[in-house]
């Protein structure tokens, strides 16, 4: 019995062509080796490029020894894009409505910290203010009192609450977030306003 002839190998398949409709994602940083999670899955350390990602919504999440994680929403779109994370930089706009109280009653009104200080805006033109931090004297919270206290160095002091609070939580979280920029100023981060 005769065998059949081995046929031709068929040519390769040239290797695809990088797809028009996928995305090219590059993550920096300005701290290098910085850990990058896409959708908790580890794709590298920065700078990292990653090919071939289907485009849609994405969460980014970058980490790096002595500094607070980075977390971002990023919308791959089809192509090459960058997305740099920025360690070193610090953002800050808390705001939150509050009761200041006064000796005798109370005004309501908006506390806002920015990384230039702290606002206090009220219809009573007398309570209203706007302080640089090395100007304030004290400002601390005191969680069961449910008070955060504003002192202007030699002047000025201002109480503050929430309406019908239950807990100084929201109180809590703004300060934290205050002191936590005002930290980050002190150690020499970018302001990014």
């Amino acid at each position: 019995a005769r065998r059949p002839a081995p046929r031709p190998a068929a040519p390769a398949a040239p290797a695809p062509a990088p797809s028009a409709t996928l995305a090219t994602l590059t993550v920096e940083s300005d701290v290098p080796g910085a850990s990058v999670f896409l959708d908790r899955e580890y794709i590298g350390e920065t700078p990292v490029t990653v090919p071939n990602l289907p485009p849609g919504a994405r969460q980014l999440n970058v980490s790096a020894t002595g500094f607070e994680a980075i977390a971002r929403s990023v919308t791959l779109e089809a192509g090459a894009q960058t997305v740099s994370m920025r360690f070193k930089e610090v953002r800050l706009d808390q705001r939150m409505p509050v009761v200041h109280r006064h000796g005798m009653g109370s005004c309501e009104g908006q506390l806002i910290g920015t990384l230039d200080g702290l606002r206090y805006e009220t219809a009573n033109r007398n309570d209203g203010f706007t302080l640089a931090y090395d100007a304030l004297e004290t400002f601390e919270i005191n969680y069961l009192d449910k008070n955060l206290r504003v002192k202007q160095r030699g002047g000025r002091t201002w109480n503050f609450t929430e309406r019908n609070a239950e807990n100084a939580d929201a109180l809590f979280v703004f300060h934290r977030e205050v002191m936590a920029a005002r930290d980050k100023l002190a150690k020499g981060y970018a302001p990014v306003q």
